[in-house]
């Protein structure tokens, strides 16, 4: 198993490790849209001027489902084994403890407070067209806490963003079986 390097700082690097420890094209691919949708994320909170880590997004997305290589019926199928084996190990691997965190905050986003871990839960969800109203208004008011005004401030280009995301899940979802037949 390749270990992680305090130099790997862009998404490609995560991607890559994922090859080199055997993840199918399935997997990779739905790693690659999660990244897409958060990295679409990250534009916008950049546009509203809230203070973000977009490499912990980024990164956070690239990596978030790495335990599922462990719990390959969790790739097709339901599941939350992988959260904990994920976390655990990106953690044995060196990965810093907050983008190894993002292996459980993407499902159990509930008890999350980081803005950036909330927006990878986001871009998990909204990949595929899915909305989530609940996790969709925490990642607003994280925003609006992080930049020091109220939600009404953010909410419309952040809803919009959501909104563009998710209207483009079908064809991701689409190009995603394809990934299961190679």
């Amino acid at each position: 198993m390749t270990s992680w390097s305090p130099d790997w700082h862009a998404p490609a690097d995560a991607l890559q490790c994922l090859v080199d420890w055997g993840a199918s094209p399935r997997l990779l691919h739905h790693h690659q849209m999660v990244l897409q949708a958060a990295q679409a994320l990250s534009a916008a909170l950049k546009a509203a001027a809230v203070a973000h880590d977009a490499q912990w997004m980024a990164m956070g997305a690239a990596l978030h489902d790495v335990g599922k290589l462990l719990y390959v019926q969790e790739v097709s199928g339901p599941g939350s084994e992988h959260e904990a084996a994920g976390e655990a190990l990106l953690l044995k691997a060196g990965v810093p403890a907050h983008l190894a965190r993002c292996c459980v905050t993407h499902g159990q986003w509930q008890n999350c407070e980081a803005l950036e871990s909330l927006c990878v839960a986001l871009a998990d969800r909204l990949w595929r067209g899915a909305r989530c109203p609940e996790l969709e208004l925490r990642v607003i008011d994280a925003a609006a806490e992080r930049k020091g005004c109220d939600r009404w401030s953010i909410w419309s280009p952040l809803e919009d963003t959501f909104e563009a995301i998710a209207a483009e899940g079908p064809a991701r979802l689409q190009a995603s079986r394809s990934c299961a037949d190679r």
